[in-house]
């Protein structure tokens, strides 16, 4: 079983076949289950509650992007999907006893699905202030760590280290990336490039000393290209989280369920073990992980 420390981060270790306190989950079914039977004639009534027609449409409908791995893949071969994502949503269904419907989809695009209820849910989405003005989030489903990517022999372990004028830092302009380089070093010379793959160009280049990225990303990037430089988590660890989005509505009790359904799932390990699994497709393996990164 996973156990928080006191910020109430989870620790990524080895562990069991850890459950779900099942009696504690199903009781909770029950009461949402008779919550919304008892609401049923008014709902008819009127337009149907995200919850209430998930459970009556006996479908759950979610947007995956295909080639975001190793949050979402759609097999080019059979239209298959896997990742992380697709792993935690399938549980979620099943846990309903529902079948799970993937509507492809773009990072750009899933808020326009989700506003338009072609989904009623989107696994992967940072609560951006602009974001939360239009659809609702539930809480963190996993904390991805900032990380430097560096070029070799950089003696950079802190953020105070790269928050030094002669230091180059390449980001994606507008990033989260970005925002947490301004935070940490402000001092430091930040190339802002159109896109993450043209930052990793310029630290492949030289003209930049490392890029900033999520753990996920970076760690995904190193295991394409190994010699393109070493892997570090700067001091004090600060860390973006990825949530998933509702579409905004007067009755939060969908999104309330699935937010309780999350983290009954991060406390029983189950998070991150489909995390750790699905990092696989991308070629990274557990022990690639840094010792002691918190989800």
């Amino acid at each position: 079983m996973a156990r928080a420390n006191r910020t109430g981060r989870l620790k990524l270790h080895k562990k069991g076949n850890a459950m779900i306190n099942r009696r504690h989950f199903n009781k909770f079914l029950g009461l949402a289950a008779i919550s919304a039977a008892a609401s049923l004639p008014a709902l008819r009534a009127s337009a149907n509650t995200s919850l209430e027609r998930v459970k009556a449409s006996g479908v759950l409908r979610i947007g995956g992007v295909a080639d975001g791995a190793p949050y979402y893949q759609k097999s080019l071969a059979d239209g298959s999907w896997r990742g992380f994502y697709v792993d935690i949503c399938q549980k979620l269904a099943d846990d309903l006893g529902l079948k799970l419907s993937i509507l492809e989809t773009t990072w750009g695009n899933s808020v326009l699905d989700l506003q338009a209820d072609k989904v009623d849910v989107f696994f992967g989405l940072n609560p951006t202030p602009e974001r939360q003005k239009v659809i609702d989030f539930s809480g963190p489903v996993f904390r991805n760590a900032f990380t430097m990517v560096t070029r070799k022999g950089l003696e950079a372990k802190t953020w105070e280290d790269f928050d030094k004028p002669e230091m180059r830092i390449a980001v994606d302009a507008g990033s989260s990336h970005d925002a947490a380089v301004s935070r940490h070093a402000a001092k430091a010379e930040v190339a802002r490039l159109k896109t993450a793959s043209d930052a990793t160009a310029a630290l492949q280049a030289g003209r930049a000393d490392a890029q900033c990225l999520v753990l996920i990303l970076a760690l995904t990037l190193r295991a394409k290209n190994a010699a393109i430089g070493d892997l570090v988590m700067p001091t004090p660890p600060d860390f973006t989280t990825s949530n998933a989005g509702f579409r905004r509505e007067e009755d939060g009790s969908w999104k309330e369920f699935v937010d309780q359904w999350i983290t009954a799932n991060r406390e029983s390990g189950f998070v991150r073990d489909a995390i750790v699994r699905n990092m696989g497709l991308v070629g990274v393996k557990e022990s690639d992980f840094p010792p002691n990164f918190e989800i």
